[in-house]
């Protein structure tokens, strides 16, 4: 109901409160009513559209003349997942995600960290799977810079310690996951890491970037810092925070070598007196070569401690064994091959790790590291060629009687042989700062080794080379496998193997070819140095990729086949 009006005398005007801001006052032209005082549905058709009714028959239409309806001249409400009229259908490509799905791909535990990031890495990055948080953290999360700094300074160790780019990449990649960042991508050069955070697709991404100055081989330093990955990767058994990781770390830097000085040179020692025994020297010249490689090593310390760079190191280093021979020559001694005396000296300075690594990484796609290694191993080999040619020189000018056919090896040893490339990789292993529980299984690779090529070039007449390569592959196979089986690094279970099988003596007599004026001979013995050093290379890294065929893909379907490294064929 409605009240009636009163008089006149009843119309009080209104308070402030009693309207509106907003309102017009009494006498002004009144505004249009505005468009929301008359909703409409957002489904609706516009005003003085027409749409076809059989369009509109379907779900979702009706009729009606409400606001629910178009304009005047619309009978029909037409529904928003009905198409126009003026649409056909046409038939669809095939849709990118197969009716069965896209299998999911997870990386289980069980397999090693090293070959499920290496897997990741050869992922597109669309395809990698959600990141898993393995160490826990609060509610605000890691700190992105304390985290990419963390992983920059595994990486450092990691490439300082002579290990492949691929490897390092992977490590930088697991650390920085497993603390929940997963749009990172490391980058991995010669002396220079950087890795990049990119939050979302929104956010501004944070790199951090790392300078390698200072290189030395420490293998056990190397063992220490795959321990602590594994751990930060892998949180069944232990939990690694930030802080713990920062502490562990730094005991991993202060840890001091586990050989002190005066071991490295007897090692150094031992390495050339049984490289003199597998050319075949005696007792004689075991000690005379093992005699001169540790007045080589010592003198090579001297340089170092006034700040002379490694060229002028391994100069000086392979001056002492090659005069020690020229010095037996002179003295006309019919029992002592000089020849094996240098040849020994020359066992203990060839840069055979640095030689495997640069080849390796090559073959994985990391050219400018590549390079850049190969032309490091090419000034150290020059720098040894300097400082034997000096001596040899030397030695012709005196009137030494160098024989540059003197290449033998004999065959009525083969015990002996053994033994002495057992010794050998040994005291490689040594001077490689490697853990004594790995020393063992080196030195038995080694051996396999040399028999390996003993059998093949010695007793069935093949090719060195071949021989060479083989060999090398079957130390690669066994030293992936066995670093597998302990959750560590390949390296010390390789490099010092391949101690018996560098070319000092093609080496040796290339140079003495060339220091006699017999160019064409001297050039072809190193030419056959570098083809067998070469062989030593690629064999190790096919052994450590045929390794890989025995091994299941990280979370791989059934009948997946595994991702190949950076692949271009030459496009």
């Amino acid at each position: 109901m409605v009240a009636e009006q009163g008089g006149p005398e009843d119309q009080k005007p209104q308070s402030d409160e009693a309207r509106s801001a907003f309102v017009p006052p009494a006498g002004v032209e009144q505004p249009p009513p505005s468009e929301d005082d008359h909703p409409t549905s957002e489904f609706a058709l516009p005003a003085g559209l027409h749409t076809d009714p059989s369009a509109t028959s379907g779900p979702g239409s009706g009729s009606g003349s409400g606001p629910g309806t178009g304009g005047s001249g619309s009978d029909t409400l037409s529904s928003a997942f009905v198409p126009p009229s003026g649409y056909q259908a046409q038939p669809h490509p095939p849709a990118f995600t197969p009716a069965h799905g896209i299998p999911m791909v997870r990386l289980t535990k069980e397999a090693p960290w090293q070959d499920r990031m290496r897997t990741m890495l050869r992922m597109p990055v669309f395809e990698r799977p959600a990141p898993e948080m393995v160490q826990k953290t609060d509610d605000s999360g890691h700190a992105v810079p304390r985290v990419l700094d963390l992983t920059l300074r595994i990486g450092e160790l990691l490439l300082a310690g002579g290990e492949g780019a691929e490897d390092v990449e992977a490590a930088m990649f697991a650390v920085s996951r497993s603390y929940g960042l997963d749009r990172c991508e490391p980058t991995v050069t010669f002396t220079l890491l950087s890795i990049s955070h990119q939050p979302s697709l929104v956010d501004d991404p944070v790199t951090a970037s790392r300078t390698v100055r200072r290189r030395g081989t420490d293998y056990t330093r190397l063992a220490a810092v795959f321990r602590l990955i594994d751990d930060i990767t892998t949180a069944e058994h232990v939990e690694v925070s930030l802080e713990e990781a920062y502490r562990r770390l730094a005991e991993i830097r202060r840890n001091r070598h586990p050989y002190p000085g005066w071991v490295l040179t007897v090692a150094a020692g031992l390495l050339a007196g049984s490289a003199s025994v597998l050319v075949g020297g005696g007792v004689l010249v075991f000690l005379v070569a093992a005699a001169g490689a540790m007045l080589g090593d010592r003198l090579a310390w001297l340089c170092a401690g006034r700040g002379l760079p490694e060229f002028y190191q391994f100069t000086a280093a392979a001056m002492p064994p090659a005069a020690m021979g020229i010095a037996l020559t002179l003295t006309h001694s019919t029992d002592i091959r000089p020849s094996a005396v240098i040849t020994g000296g020359l066992f203990a300075l060839l840069p055979g790790r640095a030689l495997v690594a640069g080849v390796q990484d090559g073959l994985t796609g990391y050219y400018i590291t590549a390079g850049a290694r190969l032309l490091e191993v090419m000034y150290f080999f020059i720098g040894i060629v300097a400082g034997v040619l000096l001596m040899l020189y030397l030695g012709v000018q005196l009137g030494a009687q160098l024989n540059p056919e003197a290449r033998f090896v004999p065959n009525d040893r083969p015990v002996l042989q053994i033994l002495a490339s057992m010794l050998l990789t040994l005291a490689f292993a040594v001077l490689l700062q490697q853990e004594r529980s790995t020393v063992l299984a080196v030195t038995l690779n080694g051996g396999v080794a040399w028999v390996i090529y003993g059998a093949m070039a010695r007793t069935g007449g093949i090719s060195p080379v071949a021989a060479t390569a083989v060999a090398a592959g079957l130390v690669g196979l066994f030293g992936q496998l066995l670093s597998r089986y302990r959750y560590t690094s390949s390296l010390p279970y390789i490099t010092a193997a391949i101690g018996p099988l560098l070319p000092g003596s093609a080496t040796y007599f290339g140079l003495l070819g060339v220091a006699q004026n017999e160019v064409d001979a001297g050039l072809a013995s190193l030419f056959t140095a570098v083809a067998t050093a070469l062989a030593i290379a690629i064999g190790v890294n096919l052994g450590s990729e045929i390794s890989r065929l025995f091994m299941r893909v990280p979370g791989a379907v059934e009948g997946a086949s595994r991702r190949a490294a950076k692949r271009t064929r030459g496009f």
